[in-house]
């Protein structure tokens, strides 16, 4: 995931076994380097790469069981909106 901003600070907090939250973000680049336009000021990124509308968050990772290392699975750095 890489956040791109036309102006100001982007802000990136991985949350514990969830998403990353991408606070002042244009635009997220998934693995493959494709764009993807942010509609929020704060998006959801997909961090267990397990989510079904990546690069955004759709919660799947509650339903991962947890591995003890932080993210809910291998952290494939995949990106998810939710």
């Amino acid at each position: 995931m890489i956040p791109e901003a036309t102006g100001g600070d982007v802000e990136i907090t991985v949350t514990p076994g969830g998403p990353a939250l991408v606070r002042g973000a244009d635009v997220i680049r998934d693995e493959d380097g494709n764009p993807h336009r942010t509609q929020r000021p704060r998006v959801a990124v997909c961090m267990c790469g397990m989510s079904r509308i990546k690069p955004w968050c759709d919660s799947t990772h509650k339903f991962i069981p947890s591995s003890g290392s932080g993210n809910s699975s291998s952290g494939s750095g995949n990106s998810d909106k939710g």
